[in-house]
Protein backbone atom coordinates (compact mmCIF):
# COMPACT_ATOMS: atom_id res chain seq x y z
CA UNK A 1 0.00 0.00 0.00
CA UNK A 2 1.23 3.68 -0.63
CA UNK A 3 0.82 6.34 1.81
CA UNK A 4 0.77 9.82 1.31
CA UNK A 5 3.06 12.28 2.55
CA UNK A 6 1.59 14.50 5.00
CA UNK A 7 2.13 17.72 3.01
CA UNK A 8 -0.36 16.00 0.38
CA UNK A 9 -3.20 16.69 2.63
CA UNK A 10 -1.84 19.48 4.15
CA UNK A 11 -4.30 21.51 1.86
CA UNK A 12 -6.97 20.36 3.85
CA UNK A 13 -5.39 21.18 7.35
CA UNK A 14 -3.89 24.33 6.78
CA UNK A 15 -6.36 26.05 4.27
CA UNK A 16 -20.56 18.14 35.36
CA UNK A 17 -20.65 14.19 35.81
CA UNK A 18 -21.38 13.59 39.42
CA UNK A 19 -21.61 10.59 41.43
CA UNK A 20 -25.18 10.53 41.63
CA UNK A 21 -27.33 8.10 39.21
CA UNK A 22 -27.21 8.94 35.73
CA UNK A 23 -31.01 8.34 35.86
CA UNK A 24 -31.63 11.03 38.08
CA UNK A 25 -33.24 13.77 36.30
CA UNK A 26 -31.65 17.44 35.91
CA UNK A 27 -31.54 19.67 38.30
CA UNK A 28 -33.56 23.23 37.97
CA UNK A 29 -31.45 24.96 35.70
CA UNK A 30 -30.84 22.43 33.45
CA UNK A 31 -34.31 21.56 31.69
CA UNK A 32 -37.38 23.97 32.34
CA UNK A 33 -39.77 22.85 35.04
CA UNK A 34 -42.56 21.58 34.71
CA UNK A 35 -45.21 24.31 33.81
CA UNK A 36 -41.97 25.55 30.90
CA UNK A 37 -43.44 23.58 27.62
CA UNK A 38 -46.91 25.52 27.06
CA UNK A 39 -46.35 26.25 23.44
CA UNK A 40 -45.34 24.97 20.31
CA UNK A 41 -42.64 27.50 19.67
CA UNK A 42 -41.39 25.77 23.28
CA UNK A 43 -41.10 22.56 22.62
CA UNK A 44 -39.43 22.95 19.18
CA UNK A 45 -36.63 24.71 21.62
CA UNK A 46 -36.19 21.37 23.76
CA UNK A 47 -36.21 19.27 20.77
CA UNK A 48 -33.24 21.41 19.44
CA UNK A 49 -31.58 20.81 23.06
CA UNK A 50 -31.86 16.99 22.12
CA UNK A 51 -30.07 18.03 19.17
CA UNK A 52 -27.54 19.90 20.96
CA UNK A 53 -26.98 17.14 23.90
CA UNK A 54 -25.36 14.92 20.80
CA UNK A 55 -22.85 17.49 20.59
CA UNK A 56 -21.14 16.17 24.15
CA UNK A 57 -17.81 15.46 23.69
CA UNK A 58 -18.60 12.22 25.67
CA UNK A 59 -20.74 10.85 22.57
CA UNK A 60 -19.68 10.70 18.91
CA UNK A 61 -17.27 13.53 18.94
CA UNK A 62 -14.99 11.80 21.15
CA UNK A 63 -15.67 8.75 23.63
CA UNK A 64 -18.44 6.78 22.12
CA UNK A 65 -16.43 6.55 18.99
CA UNK A 66 -13.42 6.37 19.52
CA UNK A 67 -12.90 3.70 22.67
CA UNK A 68 -14.36 1.17 20.58
CA UNK A 69 -11.65 1.58 18.05
CA UNK A 70 -8.85 1.94 20.79
CA UNK A 71 -9.74 -0.90 22.81
CA UNK A 72 -9.24 -3.17 20.15
CA UNK A 73 -6.47 -3.96 17.36
CA UNK A 74 -6.90 -0.69 15.70
CA UNK A 75 -4.24 1.72 16.64
CA UNK A 76 -0.87 1.39 18.95
CA UNK A 77 0.19 3.62 21.74
CA UNK A 78 3.05 5.64 21.10
CA UNK A 79 5.68 5.75 23.25
CA UNK A 80 6.01 9.21 25.34
CA UNK A 81 2.28 10.16 24.58
CA UNK A 82 0.22 11.51 27.04
CA UNK A 83 -1.77 8.35 28.46
CA UNK A 84 -5.22 9.87 27.36
CA UNK A 85 -7.20 6.40 26.78
CA UNK A 86 -4.61 4.37 28.31
CA UNK A 87 -6.38 1.95 30.72
CA UNK A 88 -8.76 1.19 27.81
CA UNK A 89 -6.10 0.57 25.26
CA UNK A 90 -4.24 -1.61 28.06
CA UNK A 91 -7.34 -3.99 28.60
CA UNK A 92 -6.11 -4.15 32.66
CA UNK A 93 -8.15 -1.29 34.08
CA UNK A 94 -11.43 -1.08 32.46
CA UNK A 95 -13.22 -0.96 35.57
CA UNK A 96 -17.05 0.67 36.75
CA UNK A 97 -15.17 3.39 37.94
CA UNK A 98 -13.66 4.42 34.70
CA UNK A 99 -14.65 7.98 34.13
CA UNK A 100 -14.71 7.74 29.85
CA UNK A 101 -16.92 4.76 30.19
CA UNK A 102 -18.92 6.61 33.13
CA UNK A 103 -19.22 9.83 30.82
CA UNK A 104 -20.64 7.68 27.74
CA UNK A 105 -23.22 6.21 30.37
CA UNK A 106 -24.19 9.59 31.60
CA UNK A 107 -24.35 11.42 28.25
CA UNK A 108 -27.11 8.71 26.77
CA UNK A 109 -29.14 9.20 29.67
CA UNK A 110 -28.51 12.81 29.48
CA UNK A 111 -30.68 12.21 26.13
CA UNK A 112 -33.04 9.88 27.30
CA UNK A 113 -34.03 12.20 29.87
CA UNK A 114 -34.56 15.01 27.53
CA UNK A 115 -36.62 12.98 24.89
CA UNK A 116 -38.54 12.22 28.15
CA UNK A 117 -39.30 15.38 28.86
CA UNK A 118 -40.98 16.07 25.72
CA UNK A 119 -42.76 13.25 25.14
CA UNK A 120 -44.09 13.40 28.67
CA UNK A 121 -45.74 17.04 27.73
CA UNK A 122 -46.14 17.49 24.39
CA UNK A 123 -49.86 15.95 24.62
CA UNK A 124 -50.80 18.76 26.76
CA UNK A 125 -49.61 21.20 24.04
CA UNK A 126 -51.17 19.58 21.11
CA UNK A 127 -54.47 19.71 23.51
CA UNK A 128 -54.52 23.26 23.32
CA UNK A 129 -53.53 23.98 19.69
CA UNK A 130 -55.54 24.05 16.74
CA UNK A 131 -53.41 25.53 14.21
CA UNK A 132 -52.80 22.59 11.31
CA UNK A 133 -49.09 23.52 10.58
CA UNK A 134 -48.23 24.04 14.21
CA UNK A 135 -49.71 20.37 14.97
CA UNK A 136 -47.69 19.00 12.01
CA UNK A 137 -44.96 20.77 13.72
CA UNK A 138 -45.72 19.00 16.96
CA UNK A 139 -45.87 16.12 15.04
CA UNK A 140 -42.22 15.96 13.65
CA UNK A 141 -40.74 17.16 17.07
CA UNK A 142 -42.46 13.83 18.74
CA UNK A 143 -40.99 11.72 15.97
CA UNK A 144 -37.62 13.37 16.44
CA UNK A 145 -37.43 12.75 20.32
CA UNK A 146 -38.67 8.94 19.26
CA UNK A 147 -35.92 8.47 16.96
CA UNK A 148 -32.88 10.18 19.37
CA UNK A 149 -34.64 7.94 22.62
CA UNK A 150 -34.15 5.19 19.89
CA UNK A 151 -31.19 6.12 18.89
CA UNK A 152 -30.07 6.91 22.62
CA UNK A 153 -30.56 2.70 23.76
CA UNK A 154 -29.19 1.64 20.48
CA UNK A 155 -25.95 2.69 21.60
CA UNK A 156 -26.35 1.94 25.50
CA UNK A 157 -27.58 -1.92 24.57
CA UNK A 158 -24.33 -2.20 21.98
CA UNK A 159 -21.88 -0.78 24.60
CA UNK A 160 -23.40 -2.27 27.81
CA UNK A 161 -25.14 -5.32 26.60
CA UNK A 162 -23.98 -8.89 25.55
CA UNK A 163 -24.29 -9.80 21.66
CA UNK A 164 -27.68 -10.26 20.67
CA UNK A 165 -27.69 -13.89 19.58
CA UNK A 166 -31.42 -14.53 18.09
CA UNK A 167 -31.72 -17.73 19.81
CA UNK A 168 -34.82 -17.43 21.95
CA UNK A 169 -33.17 -16.54 25.36
CA UNK A 170 -32.49 -12.81 25.17
CA UNK A 171 -35.12 -11.68 27.20
CA UNK A 172 -33.02 -13.50 29.90
CA UNK A 173 -29.67 -11.94 28.71
CA UNK A 174 -30.13 -8.25 30.86
CA UNK A 175 -30.55 -5.43 28.54
CA UNK A 176 -30.48 -1.66 29.80
CA UNK A 177 -32.85 0.23 32.51
CA UNK A 178 -35.61 1.12 30.36
CA UNK A 179 -36.81 5.36 31.36
CA UNK A 180 -40.16 6.17 29.56
CA UNK A 181 -41.04 8.86 31.54
CA UNK A 182 -39.22 12.36 32.59
CA UNK A 183 -40.35 11.75 36.61
CA UNK A 184 -42.35 8.70 37.47
CA UNK A 185 -41.41 5.85 39.37
CA UNK A 186 -39.96 3.30 37.45
CA UNK A 187 -38.23 0.43 38.74
CA UNK A 188 -34.06 0.82 38.36
CA UNK A 189 -33.50 -2.71 37.00
CA UNK A 190 -32.07 -3.80 33.04
CA UNK A 191 -34.61 -4.78 31.00
CA UNK A 192 -35.01 -6.77 27.41
CA UNK A 193 -34.58 -3.67 25.13
CA UNK A 194 -34.55 -4.41 21.69
CA UNK A 195 -38.29 -3.98 21.42
CA UNK A 196 -38.29 -0.62 23.21
CA UNK A 197 -35.98 0.44 20.31
CA UNK A 198 -37.74 -0.86 17.64
CA UNK A 199 -41.28 0.23 18.96
CA UNK A 200 -39.78 3.59 19.18
CA UNK A 201 -38.42 3.65 15.60
CA UNK A 202 -41.74 2.45 14.64
CA UNK A 203 -43.53 5.52 16.84
CA UNK A 204 -40.87 7.69 14.77
CA UNK A 205 -41.23 6.45 11.50
CA UNK A 206 -44.92 7.51 11.67
CA UNK A 207 -44.44 11.18 12.02
CA UNK A 208 -40.80 11.94 9.86
CA UNK A 209 -41.99 10.43 6.51
CA UNK A 210 -41.31 12.23 3.69
CA UNK A 211 -44.27 14.01 1.82
CA UNK A 212 -44.56 11.86 -1.65
CA UNK A 213 -43.79 15.04 -3.32
CA UNK A 214 -40.66 15.08 -1.85
CA UNK A 215 -37.42 15.06 -4.27
CA UNK A 216 -33.91 16.08 -3.71
CA UNK A 217 -34.10 18.40 -6.61
CA UNK A 218 -36.10 20.85 -4.04
CA UNK A 219 -34.42 20.05 -0.73
CA UNK A 220 -31.19 19.13 0.18
CA UNK A 221 -31.45 15.99 2.36
CA UNK A 222 -27.44 14.43 2.86
CA UNK A 223 -25.47 15.93 5.07
CA UNK A 224 -28.42 17.29 7.09
CA UNK A 225 -27.88 17.72 10.83
CA UNK A 226 -32.19 16.56 11.30
CA UNK A 227 -33.35 13.32 11.84
CA UNK A 228 -35.88 12.22 8.45
CA UNK A 229 -37.48 8.75 7.44
CA UNK A 230 -34.01 7.43 6.10
CA UNK A 231 -32.37 8.11 9.56
CA UNK A 232 -34.86 5.90 10.95
CA UNK A 233 -34.16 3.10 8.13
CA UNK A 234 -30.60 3.16 8.53
CA UNK A 235 -30.70 2.43 12.52
CA UNK A 236 -33.46 0.03 11.60
CA UNK A 237 -30.64 -1.74 9.27
CA UNK A 238 -28.06 -1.20 12.01
CA UNK A 239 -29.92 -2.24 14.61
CA UNK A 240 -31.00 -5.58 12.58
CA UNK A 241 -27.46 -6.48 11.79
CA UNK A 242 -26.81 -6.42 15.74
CA UNK A 243 -30.33 -9.05 16.12
CA UNK A 244 -28.87 -11.10 13.22
CA UNK A 245 -32.13 -10.17 11.60
CA UNK A 246 -30.69 -10.54 8.78
CA UNK A 247 -34.32 -10.20 6.50
CA UNK A 248 -34.77 -6.40 8.06
CA UNK A 249 -30.95 -5.84 7.44
CA UNK A 250 -31.83 -5.82 4.18
CA UNK A 251 -34.77 -4.51 4.26
CA UNK A 252 -34.30 -1.16 5.45
CA UNK A 253 -30.74 -1.33 4.41
CA UNK A 254 -32.24 -1.16 0.37
CA UNK A 255 -35.12 1.12 1.95
CA UNK A 256 -31.70 3.59 2.17
CA UNK A 257 -29.66 2.52 -0.90
CA UNK A 258 -32.76 2.72 -3.56
CA UNK A 259 -33.88 5.86 -2.27
CA UNK A 260 -31.65 7.87 -4.77
CA UNK A 261 -31.39 10.67 -2.03
CA UNK A 262 -27.79 9.41 -1.40
CA UNK A 263 -24.93 8.65 -3.27
CA UNK A 264 -21.25 7.23 -2.45
CA UNK A 265 -18.15 9.85 -2.86
CA UNK A 266 -16.22 9.00 -5.19
CA UNK A 267 -12.09 8.67 -4.45
CA UNK A 268 -11.79 9.45 -8.63
CA UNK A 269 -13.83 12.41 -8.39
CA UNK A 270 -11.70 15.91 -7.44
CA UNK A 271 -12.92 19.03 -6.40
CA UNK A 272 -10.82 22.45 -5.63
CA UNK A 273 -9.67 23.70 -2.12
CA UNK A 274 -7.43 26.43 -2.13
CA UNK A 275 -6.34 25.97 -5.04
CA UNK A 276 -5.45 22.05 -4.89
CA UNK A 277 -7.09 19.09 -5.87
CA UNK A 278 -8.86 16.66 -3.57
CA UNK A 279 -10.67 13.59 -4.80
CA UNK A 280 -14.70 13.72 -2.80
CA UNK A 281 -13.98 11.42 -0.05
CA UNK A 282 -11.05 13.41 1.48
CA UNK A 283 -13.75 16.20 1.08
CA UNK A 284 -16.21 14.55 3.16
CA UNK A 285 -13.95 13.96 5.97
CA UNK A 286 -11.90 17.89 5.37
CA UNK A 287 -15.26 19.96 5.30
CA UNK A 288 -17.68 17.65 6.35
CA UNK A 289 -20.11 17.86 3.09
CA UNK A 290 -20.45 15.02 0.78
CA UNK A 291 -23.93 12.88 -0.79
CA UNK A 292 -23.50 9.49 1.11
CA UNK A 293 -23.77 11.42 5.01
CA UNK A 294 -27.41 10.52 5.84
CA UNK A 295 -26.90 12.00 9.27
CA UNK A 296 -24.07 14.16 11.13
CA UNK A 297 -23.81 16.59 14.11
CA UNK A 298 -23.73 19.75 12.79
CA UNK A 299 -21.07 22.08 14.37
CA UNK A 300 -20.00 25.46 13.59
CA UNK A 301 -16.75 27.40 14.95
CA UNK A 302 -18.92 28.60 17.73
CA UNK A 303 -20.62 25.43 18.73
CA UNK A 304 -19.39 22.17 18.57
CA UNK A 305 -18.29 19.10 20.73
CA UNK A 306 -15.57 17.24 20.98
CA UNK A 307 -12.27 17.22 18.78
CA UNK A 308 -11.79 13.06 17.24
CA UNK A 309 -8.50 13.74 15.53
CA UNK A 310 -6.55 15.21 19.12
CA UNK A 311 -5.12 11.82 19.67
CA UNK A 312 -4.35 11.05 16.38
CA UNK A 313 -2.06 14.27 16.21
CA UNK A 314 -1.92 16.50 19.25
CA UNK A 315 -0.84 19.31 16.84
CA UNK A 316 0.48 22.34 18.56
CA UNK A 317 1.07 24.55 15.24
CA UNK A 318 4.81 23.21 14.99
CA UNK A 319 4.52 19.13 15.10
CA UNK A 320 2.45 16.18 15.98
CA UNK A 321 2.72 14.10 18.81
CA UNK A 322 0.30 11.47 18.40
CA UNK A 323 -1.23 9.36 21.70
CA UNK A 324 -2.39 6.47 19.12
CA UNK A 325 -1.05 5.42 15.62
CA UNK A 326 -2.69 3.47 12.96
CA UNK A 327 -1.52 -0.55 13.27
CA UNK A 328 0.70 -2.00 10.83
CA UNK A 329 -1.73 -4.73 9.61
CA UNK A 330 -4.39 -2.19 8.75
CA UNK A 331 -1.81 0.41 7.26
CA UNK A 332 -0.01 -2.86 4.94
CA UNK A 333 -2.00 -5.67 5.37
CA UNK A 334 -5.81 -4.54 3.89
CA UNK A 335 -5.65 -1.70 1.47
CA UNK A 336 -4.18 -2.98 -1.91
CA UNK A 337 -2.22 -0.64 -4.25
CA UNK A 338 -5.83 0.50 -6.29
CA UNK A 339 -7.53 1.53 -2.85
CA UNK A 340 -7.61 5.40 -2.75
CA UNK A 341 -8.69 5.20 1.30
CA UNK A 342 -5.31 4.47 2.31
CA UNK A 343 -3.54 7.82 0.76
CA UNK A 344 -6.95 9.63 1.41
CA UNK A 345 -7.27 9.19 5.12
CA UNK A 346 -3.55 8.07 6.14
CA UNK A 347 -0.62 10.41 5.84
CA UNK A 348 3.06 9.94 6.81
CA UNK A 349 4.46 12.25 9.26
CA UNK A 350 7.92 12.52 10.93
CA UNK A 351 6.82 13.46 14.31
CA UNK A 352 8.05 15.57 17.49
CA UNK A 353 9.21 13.32 19.81
CA UNK A 354 12.26 12.42 20.81
CA UNK A 355 12.21 9.04 19.25
CA UNK A 356 11.25 10.77 15.79
CA UNK A 357 8.99 8.03 14.78
CA UNK A 358 7.78 8.55 11.41
CA UNK A 359 4.55 6.83 10.49
CA UNK A 360 1.08 7.22 9.07
CA UNK A 361 -1.43 8.57 10.43
CA UNK A 362 -4.95 8.99 10.32
CA UNK A 363 -5.52 12.40 8.47
CA UNK A 364 -9.54 12.10 7.85
CA UNK A 365 -9.99 13.73 11.66
CA UNK A 366 -7.38 16.30 11.59
CA UNK A 367 -10.56 18.78 11.02
CA UNK A 368 -12.73 20.63 9.46
CA UNK A 369 -10.72 23.46 6.70
CA UNK A 370 -13.46 26.29 8.17
CA UNK A 371 -12.18 25.26 11.76
CA UNK A 372 -8.29 25.02 10.96
CA UNK A 373 -8.20 28.26 9.54
CA UNK A 374 -9.14 29.50 13.20
CA UNK A 375 -6.80 27.47 14.52
CA UNK A 376 -9.19 24.68 15.77
CA UNK A 377 -8.04 21.15 15.10
CA UNK A 378 -9.25 17.81 14.80
CA UNK A 379 -12.57 18.81 15.02
CA UNK A 380 -14.55 17.22 12.82
CA UNK A 381 -18.61 16.54 12.37
CA UNK A 382 -19.21 13.58 13.34
CA UNK A 383 -21.19 10.97 10.52
CA UNK A 384 -23.14 9.09 12.56
CA UNK A 385 -24.93 7.18 9.34
CA UNK A 386 -23.69 6.85 6.12
CA UNK A 387 -24.32 5.31 2.80
CA UNK A 388 -21.39 3.02 3.23
CA UNK A 389 -21.84 0.99 5.94
CA UNK A 390 -25.67 0.43 4.72
CA UNK A 391 -23.86 -1.32 1.77
CA UNK A 392 -21.30 -3.10 4.67
CA UNK A 393 -24.84 -4.47 6.24
CA UNK A 394 -26.86 -5.54 3.62
CA UNK A 395 -23.68 -7.21 2.30
CA UNK A 396 -23.40 -9.28 5.47
CA UNK A 397 -27.01 -10.05 5.53
CA UNK A 398 -26.66 -11.15 2.59
CA UNK A 399 -23.76 -13.59 3.49
CA UNK A 400 -25.73 -14.90 6.47
CA UNK A 401 -28.48 -16.08 3.82
CA UNK A 402 -26.22 -17.78 1.82
CA UNK A 403 -26.98 -15.28 -0.84
CA UNK A 404 -23.31 -14.81 -1.93
CA UNK A 405 -23.93 -13.39 -5.56
CA UNK A 406 -25.63 -10.23 -3.94
CA UNK A 407 -23.39 -9.72 -1.16
CA UNK A 408 -20.59 -9.67 -4.22
CA UNK A 409 -22.28 -6.94 -6.31
CA UNK A 410 -22.49 -5.15 -2.41
CA UNK A 411 -19.00 -4.95 -2.24
CA UNK A 412 -18.09 -4.37 -5.55
CA UNK A 413 -20.47 -1.55 -5.68
CA UNK A 414 -18.20 -0.08 -2.63
CA UNK A 415 -14.95 -1.15 -4.13
CA UNK A 416 -16.05 1.19 -7.23
CA UNK A 417 -16.64 4.49 -5.72
CA UNK A 418 -13.09 3.83 -3.45
CA UNK A 419 -10.70 2.22 -6.12
CA UNK A 420 -8.75 4.11 -8.74
CA UNK A 421 -10.06 0.98 -11.05
CA UNK A 422 -11.77 -2.26 -9.68
CA UNK A 423 -13.02 -5.13 -11.52
CA UNK A 424 -16.79 -6.32 -12.27
CA UNK A 425 -17.32 -8.33 -9.27
CA UNK A 426 -16.46 -9.64 -6.11
CA UNK A 427 -15.83 -13.33 -5.89
CA UNK A 428 -17.43 -14.49 -2.47
CA UNK A 429 -18.39 -17.75 -1.30
CA UNK A 430 -18.75 -19.76 2.09
CA UNK A 431 -15.25 -19.83 2.83
CA UNK A 432 -14.39 -16.18 1.63
CA UNK A 433 -17.37 -14.29 2.17
CA UNK A 434 -17.20 -13.17 6.05
CA UNK A 435 -13.38 -12.56 5.93
CA UNK A 436 -14.02 -9.93 2.95
CA UNK A 437 -17.34 -8.20 4.98
CA UNK A 438 -14.69 -7.84 8.35
CA UNK A 439 -11.67 -6.61 6.32
CA UNK A 440 -13.59 -3.84 4.01
CA UNK A 441 -15.42 -3.38 7.52
CA UNK A 442 -12.09 -2.13 8.99
CA UNK A 443 -11.03 0.17 5.94
CA UNK A 444 -14.29 1.91 5.75
CA UNK A 445 -15.08 2.61 9.13
CA UNK A 446 -11.71 2.77 10.72
CA UNK A 447 -12.09 4.70 14.29
CA UNK A 448 -15.22 5.58 13.62
CA UNK A 449 -16.59 3.55 16.53
CA UNK A 450 -17.50 0.06 14.99
CA UNK A 451 -14.65 -2.37 15.97
CA UNK A 452 -15.29 -3.67 19.33
CA UNK A 453 -18.98 -4.74 18.45
CA UNK A 454 -17.87 -6.14 15.50
CA UNK A 455 -15.95 -8.49 17.35
CA UNK A 456 -18.43 -9.26 20.24
CA UNK A 457 -21.07 -10.28 17.92
CA UNK A 458 -18.38 -12.82 15.39
CA UNK A 459 -17.37 -14.09 18.91
CA UNK A 460 -13.87 -13.27 17.92
CA UNK A 461 -10.52 -12.40 19.55
CA UNK A 462 -7.66 -10.25 18.59
CA UNK A 463 -3.93 -10.06 18.87
CA UNK A 464 -1.33 -7.43 19.04
CA UNK A 465 2.44 -7.61 17.89
CA UNK A 466 4.76 -4.56 18.96
CA UNK A 467 5.40 -2.26 15.75
CA UNK A 468 7.63 0.75 15.82
CA UNK A 469 7.72 2.89 19.31
CA UNK A 470 5.01 1.32 20.46
CA UNK A 471 3.99 0.86 24.19
CA UNK A 472 5.69 -1.86 25.65
CA UNK A 473 2.60 -2.05 28.07
CA UNK A 474 -0.07 -3.54 25.96
CA UNK A 475 1.21 -3.83 22.41
CA UNK A 476 1.79 -7.66 22.67
CA UNK A 477 -1.84 -8.36 24.11
CA UNK A 478 -3.73 -10.88 23.44
CA UNK A 479 -7.67 -10.93 23.77
CA UNK A 480 -9.89 -14.24 23.40
CA UNK A 481 -13.49 -14.19 22.04
CA UNK A 482 -16.03 -13.53 24.41
CA UNK A 483 -13.70 -11.93 26.86
CA UNK A 484 -16.14 -10.23 29.59
CA UNK A 485 -14.15 -6.89 28.84
CA UNK A 486 -16.07 -6.74 25.23
CA UNK A 487 -18.77 -5.54 26.96
CA UNK A 488 -18.67 -2.16 29.05
CA UNK A 489 -19.30 -2.70 33.20
CA UNK A 490 -21.98 -0.50 34.62
CA UNK A 491 -21.09 2.44 36.14
CA UNK A 492 -20.63 1.52 40.06
CA UNK A 493 -22.44 4.11 40.85
CA UNK A 494 -25.34 3.20 38.86
CA UNK A 495 -25.24 -0.10 41.02
CA UNK A 496 -24.93 1.40 44.53
CA UNK A 497 -27.39 4.20 44.03
CA UNK A 498 -30.71 4.28 46.50
CA UNK A 499 -33.02 1.73 44.95
CA UNK A 500 -30.83 0.43 42.41
CA UNK A 501 -32.02 -2.97 41.08
CA UNK A 502 -29.34 -3.03 38.52
CA UNK A 503 -27.80 -6.69 37.49
CA UNK A 504 -24.02 -6.18 37.27
CA UNK A 505 -21.94 -7.63 34.35
CA UNK A 506 -19.63 -10.19 33.98
CA UNK A 507 -16.77 -7.20 33.46
CA UNK A 508 -17.98 -5.69 36.97
CA UNK A 509 -16.70 -8.56 38.72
Amino acid sequence: MMIQKIKTYAVLTAAAFTLSSCLDKYPEDSIPSDGALTTVSEVNEAIIGIYASFMSSSLYSGNLTLLPDIQTDLVYGVNGNTGVYGDVWRWNDILSTNPEIESVYGALYTVINRCNFVLDRVDAVRAATTDDEELDLLDQCCGEAYFARALAYSELIKCFCEAYENDGKDGERPGVVLTKHYKGDEPMRREDSYKFVLDDLDKAAELLKLEDDFTPSNTQLYSTGYFNEYTIYALRARVSLYMKNWEDAVKYATEVIDSGYYTLTSCNQYTTVSGSQVNLYQYMWAMDVSTETIWQITFTINSYGGALGTVFANYDNTSYRPDYVPAYWVLYDLYDSNDLRATSIFGEVTTGYSHGLTWPLLTKYFGNLSFTSNNIYGVTMPKVFRLSEQYLIRAEAYVQQGDYNSAGKDITKLRTARYSSYGSSTSMTADNAMDIIEQERVKELYMEGFRLHDLKRWHKGFEREPQEQSLSNGSSLKVEADDPLFVWPIPQHELDAPGSEIEPNESNK
